[in-house]
């Protein structure tokens, strides 16, 4: 298998070159879509299922809308057409017919649409036309859904995992009666999916909220979680919206109060999305591939014999199913690759790209002295371990190798941040190493656009741990209270 393009060397390439060879996905003949491969797609399915137990859990149910929404639906709200206005994909005929000439396929000119469709960028305008329908009384709300669903933003340059034209993602909207339980919502959400990327991805997140120029479109506050990636670049890994009353007020939807007294309903929208795999990639992968934490990872053991004829091999299948059997007792996924197609270093270094967290290797002379192989993915470590209680010794490595992700994640994030109190130390940190920058902010749009024209770095939030601290920002000079964190970002 050949050997990946460093890190060091070239970032991006490393990163392309390394979701293709782990089997993660690739391009399609669909310009800016990808191909998600199996393998890719049974992390997103362990992602998916962690996620959606976690949203029943607290109370959301799922439910499906449609792809195609009326061009009509997007001028009711006015921030939120301008935000998606130059991403969406339009359908604008439904029939197509044969070129009188022959050379192929044409529009039917006269199959043109009354009003043209968009294809969903997201689903707050359908979804609240219908909500119009579901509510009338305070006895209707809340209103707790969730959508799992494809979308297309009409991306111009593209990335697997990371931007495409069509993506796959959650989509939560609910529907309140007062702006208190609205607002608590939209929070209790940030926290479902702060405690994912750390528990499951092992992906370290600040906690924040979006200025006002870097809202959500339609949203009056937007709350995220921001990820610090090995090239030092940030990646907003989720959102969640306030989004007040201004779609109820776009499309109608009101409710009879206790009082009877008719009032507009307040909103949230929040979602995550296949952005996640690229994340996962770059937070903890190396120069060898991919590397998985234990509880995304499609499996966690790989074992692997070493044998030569029949006879040994079916020797070591005998000791390799019992191992597998007790590994599966205690809830470890296991997979036995016996294959003859392929040898045994061949297989090392396919699973090595897979980032498959623990590999055993059984041969002859563990069969002699009770023995296996143990190689860790992570620290790359081998020991050789006695085949009793391997199940709990294995079980003691997933466990401490997805702790150990996390706080090597979170080591590089500390090392990585950096306050600044001038406008040069600023753009010094940023050229020569990258990561956050905790800076001085006035709080104006004007300032914010100016930083992001002259270095490229945006404010990833205003963290919701940050404490008051008095000070001048770095470009204007003017007070502030606060420091913001800035970072050049995916």
């Amino acid at each position: 298998m050949a050997k990946l393009t460093s890190r060091s060397e070239d970032y991006s390439k490393w990163y392309n070159e390394l979701v293709v060879k782990a089997d993660l996905a690739e391009n399609s003949g669909v310009r800016g879509s990808m191909v998600i491969k199996p393998y890719g797609y049974a992390i997103w399915e362990k992602m998916q299922a962690e996620l959606d137990k976690k949203f029943k859990e607290t109370g959301h149910e799922n439910a499906y809308f449609p792809l195609f929404i009326p061009k009509s639906y997007f001028s009711k709200e006015a921030s939120h057409v301008d935000g998606f206005a130059k991403e969406c994909a339009v359908v604008t005929h439904y029939r197509l017919k044969n070129a009188e000439d022959g050379s192929g396929i044409v529009v039917d000119e006269d199959a043109k649409l009354e009003e043209e469709l968009i294809v969903r960028p997201t689903s707050e305008t359908i979804i609240w036309d219908t909500y119009r329908k579901w509510i009338q009384s305070y006895r209707d709300l809340p209103i707790l859904v969730n959508q799992w669903a494809n979308v297309v933003r009409w991306e111009m340059r593209t990335r697997l995992f990371l931007r495409t034209a069509e993506f796959l993602w959650q989509e939560g909207h609910t529907a309140h009666a007062t702006q208190e339980e609205a607002v608590a919502e939209a929070e209790q959400m940030l926290k479902v999916y702060a405690e994912f990327a750390e528990n499951f991805m092992a992906m370290p997140v600040i906690r924040g909220v979006k200025t006002e120029s870097e809202r959500f479109a339609g949203a009056l506050n937007t709350y995220c979680i921001e990820a610090l990636m090995q090239d030092g670049k940030a990646l907003q890994a989720g959102t969640s919206h306030f989004l007040g009353q201004n779609f109820a007020k776009a499309f109608d939807v009101k409710f009879a109060t206790k009082e009877g007294k008719q009032e507009y309903v307040w909103a949230t929208s929040w979602g995550v999305s296949t952005r996640l795999m690229g994340a996962l990639v770059m937070t903890h992968s190396d120069d060898n591939g991919l590397v998985l934490p234990p509880n995304l990872a499609p499996y966690q053991v790989v074992i692997v014999p070493i044998y030569k004829g029949e006879e040994q091999l079916q020797q070591i299948d005998e000791v390799a199913f019992k191992i597998k059997k007790s590994l599966e007792a205690k809830g470890i996924t296991v997979k036995y690759d016996n294959r003859d197609t392929q040898k045994p270093g061949w297989k090392f270094a396919e699973y090595e790209m897979k980032g498959v967290p623990v590999r055993i290797a059984i041969g002859p002379k563990d069969l002699e002295k009770g023995t296996v192989e143990v190689a860790r993915r992570d620290t790359m470590e081998k020991e050789f371990l006695q085949q009793a209680d391997i199940d709990n010794k294995v079980a003691h490595i997933l466990e401490h190798m997805q702790k150990n992700l996390y706080n090597k994640a979170l080591d590089f994030r500390t090392e990585n941040t950096q306050k600044v109190d001038s406008y040069e130390e600023f753009k010094d940190v940023l050229n020569n190493k990258g990561g956050f920058v905790l800076a001085h902010w006035d709080g104006t749009a004007e300032t914010e656009e100016r930083i992001k024209e002259e270095t490229k770095a945006t404010i990833r939030c205003i963290a919701l741990d940050t404490k008051p601290e008095e000070g001048k920002c770095i470009y204007s000079g003017k007070p502030s209270k606060q420091r913001v964190y800035f970072a050049k970002a995916y």
